[in-house]
């Protein structure tokens, strides 16, 4: 299995990404520390951020004026082979796939691939440069995060409203 570290591999395992939009950070963090029994790893006025060893886990949040709820999913790796590997797993799969070289979003420069899953969900693979400033070149009001627009189709509480909860 990918997400599994390889026998005899002193390479790390990939780190599962998840990404939800809330109303309000300063009300979301405690909770999520509590959740999680850890404080983030980055904090800005609009993101707050959680890289947990376990589980083994890449967790932010943001209130950017997006939908509340999940934002997107993704798969954090560690290097550039490891990114190569997972774009090889992206292009068996039907859809457009999306390459961003150098991408600034959520506070760091990154290079990934998109695509969406059957359900519209978008999926992101990414290997992070470097920490920056900003949160990307987008406005505030970016509905979608760091999603690129084309795949920004589904909106995750439209998705809840419809299943068996």
């Amino acid at each position: 299995m990918y997400f599994e570290k390889k026998k005899g591999s002193e390479l790390p395992m990939k780190r599962m990404h998840i990404h939800v939009s809330v109303p309000n950070i300063a009300a979301s963090i405690p909770f999520y520390s509590k959740m999680f029994a850890s404080e983030p790893t980055v904090i800005k006025s609009d993101y707050a951020k959680w890289q947990l060893e376990d589980p083994k886990i890449n967790f932010a949040i943001s209130a950017r004026g997006a939908a509340l709820g999940v934002n997107h999913l993704g798969i954090q790796v560690d290097d550039e082979s490891e990114l190569a590997e997972m774009k090889g797993l992206l292009e068996q799969i039907e859809g457009e796939l999306i390459e961003e070289v150098d991408a600034a979003c959520c506070y760091a420069s990154s290079d990934k691939y998109w695509i969406n899953d059957p359900a519209g969900i978008a999926w992101e693979t990414f290997h992070t440069l470097e920490s920056i400033p900003v949160f990307n070149h987008a406005p505030a009001t970016n509905s979608a995060c760091c999603v690129p627009t084309p795949l920004a189709t589904v909106s995750m509480p439209a998705i809840r409203k419809t299943s068996c909860s």
